[in-house]
């Protein structure tokens, strides 16, 4: 029998560690706030999504979104386009790509940090608890996109599954 109150406390406290330490990374590497890293990182996997939905991809309200947005077209990083009727689509510049590839690398890098100290059965075995894991927090949140904001999808589904993805699929019954 765990204790759950331990495991809760150390995942807790992990999970905080980790947060803390791949935003310093970001902001180190990118020099842009936590969303802004965010919406750069979803416009280099998604170009051309409106305000809207690039909110609420991470997280954001439709104002807070086009505030944002704003930020990233005063600093070179990004461009709004008009779209099909009333949509106004964002796109990233080149400065906005590179930025993206930099949050990317230095999450890659600060989470590798992290693991560096585990072996191949222990990196195994908390693939599977991880893959639960997201599966479990993706029926909290219901919304893939706003989970993986982040990630670096290429790394996640190459020779595997996303279990974020599959968990959004499992419940839409597909």
């Amino acid at each position: 029998m765990h204790n759950t109150d331990r495991v809760s406390n150390l995942l807790g406290a992990a999970a905080l560690a980790v947060t803390d330490r791949t935003r310093a990374r970001v902001a180190d590497a990118a020099d842009v706030s936590p969303s802004a890293a965010a919406a750069v990182v979803v416009l280099s996997a998604s170009p051309g999504l409106g305000v809207t939905e690039l909110g609420r991809r991470i997280g954001l309200s439709q104002s807070a979104t086009a505030r944002m947005v704003d930020s990233l077209e005063g600093t070179g990083l990004a461009r709004r386009a008009p779209g099909a009727g009333r949509l106004v689509q964002v796109t990233l510049t080149d400065r906005g790509r590179r930025t993206a590839s930099k949050v990317l690398c230095a999450r890659a890098d600060a989470v590798a940090e992290v693991l560096s100290g585990f072996g191949g059965e222990e990196m195994a075995a908390l693939e599977g608890l991880l893959g639960k894991l997201l599966a479990r927090l993706y029926q909290g949140v219901q919304n893939a996109d706003l989970l993986c904001r982040l990630c670096d999808r290429s790394s996640c589904v190459e020779g595997a599954v996303c279990p974020v993805g599959q968990a959004e699929r499992d419940e839409a019954g597909v």
